[in-house]
């Protein structure tokens, strides 16, 4: 496992990071618990949550579930030190979260604590916003997304008092770096200079989905990545599990994402499994176990900070964890980019 650092600060997280959406839904505490300390035994030193979670579904009666599963394994366990701790503030939200209010100075207030009391620590590592104000692309919203709805004195003003509440904080002790989240390239450079206008805390990271089957990355943020270091800690590595080829064919074992919400977020087109199955095969030509082919591919690429991997099971976890010891030859990159090439934007 690689240690890389968190856009220009001193923090250092590896390059495999333990996502915990599924806590508290599909995954008991007990389970949970074990996870962690399954991630840390291998290295792992990055943990990821939201005060949104858990997921599958969302409800407004779950929110701060995952965070508190955590906050009880840091004061069981008291290996604070041990992990690079990040959760994110949730945006705008169907009334989930503080009945669905967009990020200000004033939420970022009522969150920060509250998350703080769920976690039971005193400072996070890394805050993120979940969802920007002015709207998103991000899940499947780029094929109607029209971003001159969007308001652009409104996100100028946002962009200042938020920052301006973000810089109190960092001087308070509670955060020690801000990130983003579902963000776009623009969007990452309007918080990059509002941040330098204003002296206050640099965007650190972004965290957008990223697999083998959502490749946006590539292009317009991943300049913004090389040129500004800020990294990207890539979600859904797995494409929400599309690419383990447990619903090949139709299948939908019990218990799984599927199994609560039937397109995996507008993931599971017939494209998408064409795309799946052509994967499959580069893997099983190479001897690869699929799912750690996945995850090593986002390891491997040079704007990727932090790979996320959520699990239901222990089990599952381990195995993608195998992925820390693979690294892709020049001949599996060759077969990876010319089937992207037969199957690009599958969803």
């Amino acid at each position: 496992m690689q240690l890389k650092t968190l856009g220009r600060s001193d923090i250092r997280v590896t390059d495999l990071c333990l996502g915990t959406m599924t806590w508290g839904s599909q995954t008991s505490e007990a389970e949970a618990h074990a996870q962690i300390d399954m991630a840390l035994d291998r290295g792992v030193n990055m943990i990821d949550t939201a005060e949104m979670y858990p997921v599958n579904p969302v409800r407004a009666e779950t929110v701060g579930r995952t965070e508190t599963i955590l906050g009880n394994w840091i004061a069981r366990s008291g290996r604070r030190d041990a992990i690079v701790l990040a959760t994110k503030i949730s945006g705008p939200n169907r009334g989930f979260v503080r009945d669905g209010e967009k990020i200000s100075s004033a939420a970022i207030v009522r969150a920060l604590d509250a998350s703080l009391r769920r976690l039971q620590t005193d400072v996070i590592d890394l805050y993120q916003f979940h969802w920007p104000n002015r709207g998103s692309y991000a899940f499947r919203q780029n094929w109607d997304y029209d971003p001159f709805l969007q308001n652009p004195a409104e996100t100028r003003a946002h962009m200042e008092d938020a920052l301006g509440e973000l810089q109190r904080q960092v001087d308070a002790g509670k955060i020690r770096q801000f990130g983003l989240s579902n963000e776009s390239a623009w969007g990452a450079m309007a918080w990059l200079r509002t941040a330098a206008v204003l002296h206050g805390p640099r965007v650190a990271t972004l965290q957008n989905e990223y697999s083998l089957l959502s490749r946006m990355f590539d292009t317009d943020l991943a300049e913004v990545a090389a040129n500004e270091d800020v990294g990207l800690l890539a979600f859904s590595p797995l494409a929400a599990g599309l690419l383990t080829g447990k619903y090949r064919g139709g299948a939908v074992p019990l218990g799984s994402r599927m199994s609560l919400n039937g397109d995996l977020g507008g993931r599971a087109t017939p494209r998408a499994h064409q795309a799946v199955e052509a994967y499959l095969e580069v893997a099983r030509r190479h001897g690869l176990d699929p799912v750690q082919m996945a995850v090593a591919f986002c390891r491997s690429r040079p704007f990727v900070t932090s790979a996320i991997l959520g699990a239901t099971s222990a089990a599952q976890l381990e195995v993608a964890l195998g992925a820390a010891d693979l690294a892709l030859g020049a001949d599996v990159l060759a077969d990876i980019s010319a089937t992207h090439r037969k199957h690009p934007m599958p969803y």
